[in-house]
């Protein structure tokens, strides 16, 4: 029987996308289903009193050299520590959710973690983020226009608020049969349950 893992992302987050291609690995591997759920990272950290771990200057320090490279090594996964972070990842979600309504959510999410997290790309840059859209194949224009309406933004809202009243209290948060793993440092454990049910 197939698992599903759900994923609660913020494109912010450089853990996220070194989760989010992990998953993808795991995915073709053991055929199970990624369920992704779009929040909004600093909606999380202010409803739990959590802040990033750039915060910390050491932390974030020991992250960028040494932790980020180990699991970019290990997953097989080009990362580049984008020199606009952090950006402001609020239109980059609701497109998110727009996506979602208009069937190219895969695409998007792709297009856009790349641009973050291998490009290097200001994708705080409304400008920059048409033009990438576009570029990829993607209908910026409607992408932006769907994610700026009441409904979307109501949703990311929603969405944010749902998962602190699941204790997450950052990204990326995955879980499986219930049971919540945090950070993609514990995709071992999602393996493992993977492997346990193959």
């Amino acid at each position: 029987m197939s698992k599903t893992i759900e994923f609660y992302f913020d494109f912010g987050s450089p853990t996220a996308f070194l989760a989010h291609k992990r998953l993808q690995q795991l995915k073709a591997q053991y055929h199970c289903t990624i369920d992704y759920k779009a929040m909004l990272l600093g909606g999380i950290f202010k409803a739990t009193g959590n802040t990033s771990p750039v915060a910390i200057p050491t932390k974030g320090e020991y992250m960028l050299l040494h932790d980020l490279p180990r699991f970019s090594k290990r997953y097989q996964v080009e990362l580049s520590f984008n020199p606009h972070f952090p950006i402001n990842t609020l239109y980059l979600m609701r497109a998110a959710l727009a996506a979602q309504k208009l069937g190219c959510f895969e695409r998007y999410v792709d297009c856009v973690y790349q641009a973050l997290w291998q490009e290097e790309k200001n994708m705080g840059d409304m400008d920059i983020v048409a033009a990438t859209l576009n570029d990829a194949g993607l209908d910026a224009q409607a992408l932006i226009e769907l994610s700026q309406g009441s409904d979307i933004k109501a949703e990311l809202i929603s969405n944010t608020e749902a998962a602190a009243e699941r204790k997450i209290f950052g990204a990326p948060t995955m879980f499986l049969d219930g049971e919540m793993f945090f950070g993609q440092d514990r995709l071992d454990f999602v393996e493992e349950r993977l492997q346990a049910a193959s």
